[in-house]
């Protein structure tokens, strides 16, 4: 697939970070779009940013969508085909995925399986709700996020990271084993594989409100406190704070993540981009 002109994507996670820079960097390109995300405030500006850069007659379509849901794909996938007015696809997207669950030990079950039934779920369901459409077409590329924690388990010595990095494995050994099958079944559809470090999005500020965490700034001070022995277990020592203090580390972890990476969501989503024109 040397261009994207005429084509249709859909991106799940569209509602910010990379997803939002594909949908924005493919209708650039002449590129249909239909992204869905689970915060429809995200998904709005998305489109907005869009619509704005779209060339004339290009449509970019939203609808709320949980991916650990494998009825909100397939209402999702029925809602693309009435308004793209289509019978398939061309490009895939899997980029949904949220941060949490970090101890299977210690982390509350539902916190746990949310993280993972969103990264892992999310993929496979997905995948499977929209393989007929990515085979229908006449050339199709089906990209999954995967992780760098899909290499390396690990956070560091002082945080446990089991949700996540379970599921980006899963995602890594699928993907992969979907490379021969797709070659031997549906040879004209292509499969990639993402492998992002530390991309600067916000999947920090976003994965507390999927797990149904609050702002810094509304935090009670009961949830500041339990958010204090967090970080001090974790290994930072910070119960000489005030809480306050404790309400500015929390707001700046979002932040940071996002304006301090080494790579931005433009720049990581034109190498994915890149990549599917390789046929990488």
């Amino acid at each position: 697939m040397k261009n994207f002109s005429d084509k249709l994507a859909v991106i799940t996670g569209g509602g910010t970070g990379m997803g939002r820079e594909l949908a924005r960097q493919l209708i650039a390109e002449g590129c249909d779009v239909a992204i869905c995300d689970v915060i429809a405030e995200n998904m709005a500006e998305t489109k907005r940013l869009c619509e704005a850069e779209a060339p004339q007659g290009k449509i970019v379509s939203t609808f709320r969508c949980d991916v650990s849901s494998e009825t909100d794909i397939l209402i999702w996938r029925d809602h693309i085909k009435s308004a793209h007015k289509t019978d398939h696809i061309n490009l895939l997207f899997n980029n949904a995925g949220i941060a949490g669950g970090g101890s299977f030990i210690n982390d509350d079950r539902d916190h746990w399986e949310r993280t993972f039934n969103i990264c892992w779920n999310g993929v496979y369901q997905s995948t499977r709700v929209f393989l007929p459409m990515l085979i229908a077409s006449d050339e199709g590329h089906l990209v999954n996020t995967s992780s760098i924690n899909g290499f390396w388990a690990s956070l560091g010595p002082h945080f446990a990271h089991t949700a996540y990095s379970t599921a980006k494995f899963a995602v890594k050994g699928f993907t992969e084993s979907l490379v021969n099958d797709f070659r031997l079944h549906a040879p004209h559809v292509k499969v990639s594989l993402v492998m992002p470090g530390h991309i600067g999005t916000g999947l920090a500020t976003n994965s507390r409100l999927v797990h149904g965490g609050k702002q810094a700034e509304l935090l009670t001070d009961a949830e500041l406190i339990a958010q204090q022995r967090q970080i001090t277990a974790s290994g930072t020592p910070v119960d000489h704070l005030s809480l306050e203090d404790i309400r500015k580390i929390v707001n700046s972890f979002g932040n940071d993540f996002k304006n301090k990476a080494p790579v931005t969501a433009v720049e990581g989503a034109r190498m994915i981009l890149d990549g599917v024109k390789a046929e990488k």
